[in-house]
């Protein structure tokens, strides 16, 4: 299912002269695999960001220690600047952010397998919180990067369909 989303990605953004950039922590590089792993990739992606760590989220970024401190690396508001960050960065149309808790661990308030996505487009930047349990880091890591192209993929075909 990952690569006939990248498939689908790439053929929407390519068709109307769209491109795309990641912002990824806890899928470390995993999405930005999956958009290049398509032939013709070039045309729609030319680079992500891999901030695994907070100094990189605000070096590469531009979120601020302010936010981090407030809310945390795994939360909407930082998923959201993560977005924003990378959509300024990159000069894309389109970027996506992910930001979680892969495992093994957590707490109580930030348990295993919750992951924070954000998605920033021309119309606009939403954020959500998907709650994939502990299943195990690969796993959740792969749902991750699963929902995160979904969510791009989405964002391409609400913003096709506003333009006709």
């Amino acid at each position: 299912m990952t690569r006939e989303l990248a498939e689908r990605i790439r053929a929407a953004a390519s068709e109307r002269g769209w491109t795309v950039t990641t912002a990824e922590s806890c899928t470390g590089g995993m999405v930005s695999a999956a958009l290049t792993d398509v032939a013709g990739s070039s045309s729609i992606f030319e680079r992500g960001f891999v901030t695994y760590s907070n100094k990189a989220k605000t070096e590469m970024l531009g979120v601020t220690p302010s936010a981090l401190d407030a809310y945390g690396a795994v939360s909407e508001e930082v998923a959201r600047k993560m977005a924003e960050g990378a959509l300024h960065e990159a000069n894309a149309q389109f970027a996506v952010a992910i930001s979680g808790i892969a495992g093994p661990g957590g707490s109580e308030h930030k348990p295993e397998g919750r992951v924070c996505f954000a998605v920033a487009g021309p119309g606009g930047i939403s954020a959500e919180t998907i709650e994939f349990g502990a299943i195990g880091r690969a796993e959740v890591r792969a749902a991750a990067t699963e929902h995160a192209l979904r969510l791009i993929a989405a964002a391409l075909d609400r913003e096709a369909l506003s333009r006709t």
